[in-house]
């Protein structure tokens, strides 16, 4: 597996992400946890097997389990190998506050830090926007992270693209470590919602990690549409566990943008999911490494093979142009 450099980290990470959100997540209207330990270690295995270094968490994500499983994996492999990256604020898991305070940000890195059984992370993310706290201050306490070696970079997930312009700007005026790394949702069909992010990303040259490059699940072909108001949904899917699924990725767009995939899958002789990370990959303009959060060995491999499938100029303008038909 070829690495790439991810903006001006510097780092050289695997061109695919593993996410880990669904370590030790329960569903709370149905109680199904997504991926037990013995599963998220399987996957660490596999990723880890393929050539992958690049792991992303968050505090929050299994109520602290995620971190912690990752960690007692991490035990047994060498550290330096793997880029880990984690996320502070907007989870359950807070010491203190739900805020971007000096005071929690500190006592959640620390409390990250614990969880991986790490001294460092690689990249802290803001996981969202704090509106009443001055993000230069936020900001300050992070650049201190920094110089202690408990930060290598700081990132930005789900944010305004003024908020992030914001964020980058103070940092400037501040002489503070700025965003390097982003993390908005982005894929072949959630694109306008995030268009002024991006541009910010591409002027800036600030690295791209989006979540949800598969939107939901929804560009793996694996849902069918059963008449005008109703969706087949495999057993265990999201769709199938998850009661906001329709209301927040199934819009008529989303199914335009589908069938072209399909098609150009056809052509490629690939998934569906492969073709949708691979236009991902394909954007020039932009350094994208999309996170996958695959539920079985077998998931992650078929999205690593997306690494292989090269679109022509042709065929990434008919998904580019899908949405808009």
């Amino acid at each position: 597996m070829e690495y790439v450099r991810l903006g001006e980290t510097g780092l050289e990470v695997s061109p695919i992400a593993l996410g880990t959100w669904r370590f030790g997540m329960e569903h709370e209207e149905t109680g199904v946890i997504e991926t037990d330990r013995e599963d998220a270690h399987e996957l660490l295995d596999a990723y880890a097997d393929a050539g992958g270094n690049f792991i992303d968490t968050a505090n929050g994500y299994g109520g602290g389990d995620s971190e912690r499983w990752i960690g007692e994996w991490l035990d047994e492999q060498d550290r330096e190998d793997f880029v880990i990256a984690s996320k502070c604020y907007w989870s359950d898991v807070s010491r203190f506050q739900e805020n971007l305070s000096a005071k929690n940000v500190r006592a959640e890195v620390e409390g990250s830090l614990e969880k991986l059984d790490t001294d460092y992370l690689d990249i802290l993310y803001l996981h969202r926007f704090d509106d009443e706290t001055p993000i230069e201050r936020t900001l300050r306490t992070i650049d201190d992270l920094i110089s202690e070696g408990k930060v290598n970079y700081v990132g930005l997930s789900t944010a305004d693209a003024w908020k992030l312009t914001k964020g980058l700007w103070k940092a400037d005026v501040n002489n503070y470590e700025a965003f390097t790394v982003t993390q908005p949702q982005y894929s072949a069909v959630h694109r306008e919602p995030v268009a002024e992010y991006l541009d910010v990303c591409e002027d800036q040259n600030l690295a791209v990690c989006p979540y949800s490059p598969l939107h939901g699940g929804f560009l793996t072909g694996k849902y069918e549409r059963v008449g005008e108001d109703e969706v087949e949904a495999p057993d265990g899917s999201r769709g199938d566990i998850d009661e906001h699924f329709e209301d927040w990725y199934l819009r008529e767009e989303a199914w335009d943008v589908l069938e072209e995939i399909r098609a150009i899958a056809d052509e490629v002789d690939a998934s569906p999911a492969q073709v949708s990370l691979a236009w991902l990959l394909a954007h020039e303009d932009l350094t994208i490494v999309p996170i996958i959060g695959a539920r079985t060995p077998d998931q992650l491999e078929e999205n690593l093979g997306a690494i292989e499938i090269d679109l022509s100029d042709e065929q990434f303008e008919r998904i580019d142009a899908a949405i808009e038909n």
